[in-house]
């Protein structure tokens, strides 16, 4: 099989549904390909939306595991050479997938490529970065960010043209195709934030590369919920907030301070 497509839902029933309507408007032309999609003991009944697939799965979790632990569920009966990863609240652009899986295919040392993010406006979302200093989350999250701009724009590699095909150090999990063969899913130990960052850390620590490729287009309804309250309060009222904090340190503990 060529292709395993995987979506984690939990509680997002409507964009699921959409992210589903898009790949059905999807070229995928002479592919052999398969639809898992995981429920995160959320208690959505999504039945009816993978009606229209002809080879799809439908996994219940019986309880919520994070976006990695999610994922890997579907990554563990996936049979396709490669995974598409795609988060509910993403809408593929019809070439987007053949465009990724094109390349992969072609450079035999690329583990993970990424889109073109777009916002649903069609203007750029930064989705490609460099990876991160211990301080960086600090600055994205409070009013230390005000007076560290130019670090923030390093972060999201503002300069450079996105225009363009890059070996980038990690790509915003949102949408990621990985190749299959010696993949072992995702890091469980972050249950939310910061998977997307440490499997492509650790692509390049095996000498693979993670490839950004801005033909392909995928609309991201980003939210970044994480960071929609005031740090001060997030921290006390958001559970979102407290899994990004402990994921960063469990980050920081596992790479270590150096780039």
């Amino acid at each position: 099989m060529d292709l395993s497509i995987v979506i984690v839902n939990y509680k997002s029933r409507e964009k699921t549904k959409k992210c589903l309507e898009s790949i059905l408007l999807a070229d995928l032309s002479g592919l052999n390909w398969e639809l898992i999609v995981v429920e995160n003991d959320s208690g959505d009944d999504l039945n009816d939306l993978i009606f229209d697939f002809k080879n799809a799965k439908l996994i219940k979790s019986d309880k919520n595991l994070g976006m990695g632990g999610g994922n890997n569920m579907g990554i563990k009966v996936a049979e396709g050479d490669f995974v598409l990863i795609l988060n509910p609240d993403t809408e593929l652009e019809p070439s987007a997938v053949k465009t990724m899986l094109d390349y992969i295919r072609s450079n035999n040392d690329v583990y993970i490529v990424g889109p073109k993010l777009l916002n649903p406006d069609l203007s750029l979302q930064y989705s490609c970065s460099y990876f991160p200093r211990p301080w960086t989350p600090i600055f994205r999250r409070t009013f230390l960010g005000n007076f560290f701009k130019k670090h923030l724009d390093w972060f999201l590699m503002k300069d450079f043209d996105h225009n363009y095909i890059k070996e980038v150090d990690w790509l915003m999990g949102s949408c990621l195709l990985i190749r299959k063969n010696g993949f072992d899913g995702f890091d469980e130990r972050f249950f939310m934030y910061f998977e997307d960052i440490d499997v492509c850390r650790r692509a390049w620590h095996f000498g693979k590369r993670v490839v950004y490729h801005p033909e392909a287009k995928v609309i991201h309804h980003h939210a970044r919920e994480s960071a929609k309250k005031p740090w001060y309060l997030g921290i006390v009222k958001s559970k979102l907030t407290r899994e990004h904090i402990k994921s960063w340190f469990k980050y920081f503990i596992k790479w270590g301070l150096k780039k």
